[in-house]
Parts: structure tokens; sequence; C-alpha cells
């Protein structure tokens, strides 16, 4: 009987031995990883009593048959004795394992290692015709001239792991099909067919910034998918997902109405999209991270994240909006460890339902409550820029460097790509040495973790 060993970095942890935390492993041939008994079970009782018994019918039943043996009787009976006790403890440094998954002792987690993602992955530039029309109802609206390539070309010739995606509720289906700007800008407003069917549209602004890569979710997916089955080996893929609705004042002009997301359909009709494309054993779900009795961030704490080798080619989700936002009110009503859900809450330590904190700012003070996060045991998404703030600024790569040093394991930007800044005669972009597509991490990366062993280096090409 022992407390479970809380991970790999467990001077950063609190760890006190509770009822619910003590445990004790069997072993057979070998330590049996998966036989992991948790004490306030109702059946942990009749498995001590097993694990005793066990332990006395080998010191005196297998004596008899060894009598020839060199050892002495009472120094046998000793050995056997304690070897089912000896084999226990070293269980509690084995491996656990859960839909594939394992956390392993002293190896490399999913949660050591920074990648870096982009802002609004999915968006488009509006055409030069609509331009006159969008200054009209955006503010600052250079802000929106910026465009990405496909969510494929990011990955294999910028290097990107992180994708960023706004979504809208559209359970009838045509409701983002003609927008507003069209008509305002007297160009076609015939529907367009992609945004007919039933189903979460990606765009940026409703009716008024609305061009992407790729309209639908399970489009988006689709993409990632594809890619990532091409590239199995890659490191875990997190997506964030913004929820957005139409704004208030564009839909009292004459665009689509709001259609809010605090519902509990519109809610299970994501999740159900999201595993429409990716299996079980494709994903990554707090179903997955949480232990026994123990709350989704006690398991975090406690337990840490995945090894990274047993991860690779999976993608988890991200939810940007909160800690304190009605979407995530209602996500985790009735599901506080998220139970059954597909995405993480972005949630503040504390919350039975934080793993992971969307912590936008790495600079000055900020970059120090970052690095403690990760120490920790938390997932993080930071910004390394602000457009076009840091574009026009006399810093330009001040928040990018300390974006990187604070340890978030999800740097984004709006830059992935040297070209991209230069309409504003500005060189600038975020980028690994080398182009390299993910790093060990500079907080809470194990001691001997080496850049190149992480994924691949062909599946870049840059």
């Amino acid at each position: 009987l022992a407390p479970t060993n809380p991970g790999p970095r467990a001077d950063n942890l609190r760890h006190r031995a509770t009822h619910a935390e003590l445990s004790v492993y069997i072993k057979g041939h070998g330590c049996n990883p998966s036989l992991y008994i948790n004490m306030s079970s109702p059946r942990a009782s009749i498995t001590l009593y097993l694990f005793v018994l066990c332990a006395f019918s080998l010191v005196y039943l297998v004596p008899p048959y060894l009598a020839m043996a060199p050892m002495s009787n009472l120094g046998l009976k000793a050995a056997l004795l304690l070897l089912p006790f000896a084999n226990a403890a070293s269980c509690t440094n084995g491996t656990h394992t859960r839909n594939g998954l394992t956390w392993s002792p002293r190896v490399v987690r999913m949660n050591q290692v920074q990648v870096i993602g982009t802002h609004n992955s999915y968006h488009r530039e509006a055409p030069l015709a609509e331009h006159p029309t969008q200054a009209t109802i955006l503010p600052n609206v250079q802000n929106y001239y910026y465009s990405h390539p496909g969510l494929e070309i990011q990955a294999t010739y910028q290097s990107i792991r992180n994708f960023e995606l706004d979504i809208f509720a559209d359970p009838e289906g045509g409701h983002y099909a003609t927008p507003l700007i069209r008509k305002l800008a007297n160009l076609s407003t015939t529907p367009d067919p992609d945004l007919l069917a039933p189903g979460i549209k990606v765009l940026h602004v409703a009716d008024a910034d609305y061009h992407t890569t790729c309209k639908t979710l399970i489009g988006c997916l689709g993409i990632v998918k594809k890619w990532s089955e091409e590239h199995p080996d890659h490191v875990p893929i997190p997506f964030m997902i913004e929820f957005k609705t139409s704004e208030a004042a564009i839909a009292a002009a004459g665009g689509a109405s709001q259609i809010p997301w605090n519902d509990t359909a519109l809610l299970k009709g994501l999740d159900d999209e999201i595993r429409s494309v990716f299996k079980p054993e494709e994903l990554i779900t707090p179903d997955d991270i949480r232990r026994g009795n123990l709350t989704l961030e006690q398991s975090v704490l406690q337990y840490g994240w995945p090894d990274l080798e047993s991860a690779r080619g999976r993608v988890l989700f991200l939810m940007d909006n909160g800690p304190v936002h009605p979407v995530r009110d209602a996500y985790t009503d009735g599901r506080p460890n998220l139970e059954g859900r597909v995405l993480f809450t972005n949630s503040a330590p504390g919350n039975s339902d934080c793993a992971f904190q969307k912590l936008n700012d790495p600079t000055g003070t900020e970059q120090a409550n970052i690095q403690a996060q990760v120490k920790a045991g938390y997932w993080v998404r930071t910004r390394a820029d602000v457009p076009l703030d840091t574009l026009l600024s006399n810093d330009t790569t001040g928040m990018r460097e300390a974006a990187f040093s604070s340890g978030a394991q999800i740097v984004s930007t709006d830059f992935q790509a040297y070209g991209m800044s230069t309409r504003w005669d500005v060189d600038y972009a975020v980028r690994f040495e080398g182009g390299a597509a993910v790093r060990c991490n500079p907080v809470n990366g194990l001691e001997g973790c080496v850049d190149a062993e992480l994924e691949p280096v062909e599946y870049v090409r840059n």
C-alpha cells in the first residue's frame, strides 16, 4: 500500500496523501500497469484481502515443493512474504494507460514541449470590392487585412501545430449564406452553396468579414485529419475553439440574427461534429486525463499529461472563451469535470475543470505567472503579438521573446512566416530556430530532451 507516483515533476506539485489518493498495484509476471485500484472503491477491501491471501499462500504452500533448495525455510518464507509488497511498491512508478495514452516516469510528456499556432487560422482578407463597405462596418478595419494559407499548408510549410477556429451555430443551415456586406456593396447576393447545409460554420465576423479557407467546422477538421493521417508521428495538435455569434449592431442593420451558444443541444452538436471526424483513439479528451475520484484539475496536477510518444498523431480541443463566460457555464453544467465532453475549458486554478488556461499577455509580471502555471502542470496558450499594435510599436520582438521564454505550450501569432508583415514595412515572424515545428519546453522540459527527436524533421518543408 503506497501513495501513487504524482509524476516526473513531483517537486513542482502538491501531493498530500489522502484516502482517495492511496492505491495498490498487483504484480504477476511483471507489473501490470493497467491494474489500478483506488482504495476508496468498494472492491478495495476484497482486493487487499486477496492480495494478502496470495502472499501467505506463497509462503506456506510453495516451501514443501522447494525442500531441496539451499535456502532455509524461514528465509524463504520471509522472501516470499515480502515479494508481493516489493512488487506493489515497484508498480507505483509504473505506467498508467487510458484510451491508448500512457503515463510513464522519466519520459517526455505532451505538455513538456512548445509549439507555434496561428490566430484565426482560417482567415482570408476580404476582396478589394468589399473593402470600402467593410470600412464603414468595422472599426480599425486595417486589423482585418491579413490572410492565412490553408491549414495543411500551414502545417507543412509554416511549421504550425496549433489552429484557432471561430465557430458560429447554424442548426437549420443557410443562416450566414448571404452576407449583408454583399448587399451593401451592390455585389451578388446569391447564397453560398457551401453554407446552406445545417452544421457549424467557421468565419470571423458574420456579414462583414466572412472569407475563409474552410467554411464549415467539419470541413476544417477534415483537412487537418487528412494531414495527420499522412504524418502519423506528429506531436498532438491542439485546436483553439472560439464560440461566436453575430454582432448585435450588424444584426440590427439587417445581418444574420444572433444564435447564442449557451444551449445544451448546440453544445452536444459541437461534440458530435468533432467525433464524426476524429475517432476516440485520435482524440485526447478530459475523460482520458481524469483519474478515479479526482477532479480533472487534481488529475492534471498530480499525474500530469500523457507521454508524448503515446499522444502522437492525436488532436485535442481547447475552449477560447472564459474563464468567466456563459458558454463555459453551459458546457460544464452537470459535468463539473467535463465528463463526456470533448473540449478542455479555459478555466481558472481552483476550478474542478481547470486543466487549460488562456493567458494572452506574456510580458512583465504576467510572464512569471505563466511560468508558474506551466510548472504546476497546466496547459497554457499565450500570444506573441497583437496586430497591428506589435508591428507599429518601437519593440516588435519583445512580446515574441517573452512568449517563448514563458514556457506556454502554445505561442500564437498572426505572422508565422516572413513576408506577412511587409505591407506595414516591417520584417517580423514567429518561428523556432531552423523553422522547427516543436521544441523542448524551456520551463518544464525534461532534462535530456532533444528538439530534433520530438517530431520527424521531414514533416516540415520551409
